[in-house]
């Protein structure tokens, strides 16, 4: 029975095409078609579906007010009389907890939304503009940040089907609290020109900074969550985000330091490059400095002026460190991997030291169990993979600085 089922089984990830639309014409093209990256936090954590045939989602969003259509297309469904009381999956059900209201499920009445489309205007206040040229040297592009608050007019309902990307894109994502005006947003549009000539706007990238309150009267804002949609990806638009973010926040005299709650790996890396371009302007990072170690003078100067915290510009001092390091220079270089290991390694030192104080009251084999479970042992050959994994991060960031 099970293998006269199989076919009736679909990965979710391949059969879930989605669309950011600024027009009629994008609906019938391929080109415009992207998935996502995981369906896990949708469809279970296997992420199949089952019970159809011929199985297509269609999940498409209006390129400005994201209003959403949901289709549901295939031509044959599991019956339960036929099957032994085997039910299909409830797709719509398992959306519809997910999506915001108001979403449409017939085509032709998206195709009325898209009218409307053409008056949207993004909510709140532009606080930053950029323009990025392809590297192919193809037609530059113009995107505009704006920023809002909860309070902010019409926003909540707009990113209310912002937010459902989240799931797509994003691992263990959660929808925001939003009666918490202490959360706020920026959110990126390209704005361009339709074929009509008007202007019009596409949702691009967006963020979420909560202010967390800092004693006595300060803030301390982290960064949330981030998500650059699929056809803006490797832009640069991230990195242009978040020197949006830091420009609005570097003025306020409240604002104690920018943190980030829990980075990916790739944002850590535009933040780590964001961070790095602006350290290299200040006079504790110059290359004459880096050498002689990392400096409280470094940590105040990077917060000072641009508001970073004192473990990330120690990071940061790494990463300029390594970019004036001749690598060619064995003793410089042996110099750089021993600096970052020490400070790798400072975690494990004090670990070593309460075990001596463990060894002293405990009997030898309450000890020796205490030190197997305290994975000591292993110490040496995770801090030199943690190195590896590091030094390799540290090198594309250098390398995107030293290309730019």
């Amino acid at each position: 029975m099970a293998d006269a089922l199989e076919h009736l089984v679909v990965d979710g990830n391949e059969v879930l095409e989605m669309k950011l639309v600024r027009s009629v014409a994008d609906i019938e093209n391929d080109d415009t078609s992207f998935g996502p990256d995981m369906c896990h936090q949708v469809f279970g954590e296997n992420e199949n579906i089952f019970g159809y045939t011929d199985l297509k989602i269609k999940l498409y969003y209006s390129a400005g007010n994201l209003k959403t259509y949901l289709g549901i297309l295939y031509s044959d469904m599991i019956e339960p009389k036929k099957s032994g009381g085997l039910k299909a999956d409830d797709i719509e059900g398992a959306l519809k907890n997910v999506l915001a209201p108001g979403y449409v499920t017939n085509l032709d009445v998206f195709v009325s939304l898209l009218e409307k489309d053409k008056l949207f205007t993004p909510q709140g206040e532009l606080i930053n503009s950029f323009t990025i040229t392809p590297y192919d040297g193809g037609e530059s592009r113009t995107f505009e940040v704006y920023y809002c608050e909860t309070s902010t007019p019409g926003f909540l309902s707009y990113h209310e089907r912002l937010q459902t990307f989240l799931l797509w894109y994003v691992d263990a994502a959660s929808f925001i609290d939003v009666d918490d005006d202490l959360w706020t947003f920026f959110t990126v549009f390209e704005k361009y020109r339709s074929s009509e000539g008007s202007t019009r706007y596409a949702t691009a990238a967006y963020t979420t900074v909560y202010r967390y309150y800092a004693y006595p009267q300060h803030t301390r804002p982290r960064i949330s969550q981030v998500l650059t949609l699929p056809p803006f990806r490797k832009m640069g638009i991230c990195a242009h985000l978040l020197q949006a973010i830091y420009s609005h926040y570097i003025i306020q005299p409240e604002v104690v330091d920018i943190t980030v709650e829990d980075p990916s790996k790739d944002f850590q890396r535009i933040r780590d490059y964001v961070d790095s371009k602006y350290c290299e302007s200040l006079p504790a990072f110059h290359p004459s400095k880096l050498t002689q170690g990392f400096s409280e003078e470094m940590a105040k100067q990077a917060c000072s002026k641009f508001k970073i915290n004192k473990k990330q510009a120690r990071r940061i001092y790494e990463i300029l460190r390594l970019k004036n390091t001749n690598l060619s220079d064995k003793t410089a270089y042996l110099n750089y991997r021993l600096d970052v290991k020490n400070r790798l390694n400072a975690p494990f030192q004090k670990k070593k030291l309460e075990m001596k104080k463990l060894e002293k009251v405990l009997k030898p084999e309450e000890f020796a169990a205490t030190l197997n479970s305290s994975g000591l042992a292993e110490t040496q050959a995770r801090l030199s993979a943690h190195y590896l994994a590091l030094e390799a991060d540290y090198r594309r960031v250098v390398h995107r600085l030293e290309h730019d």
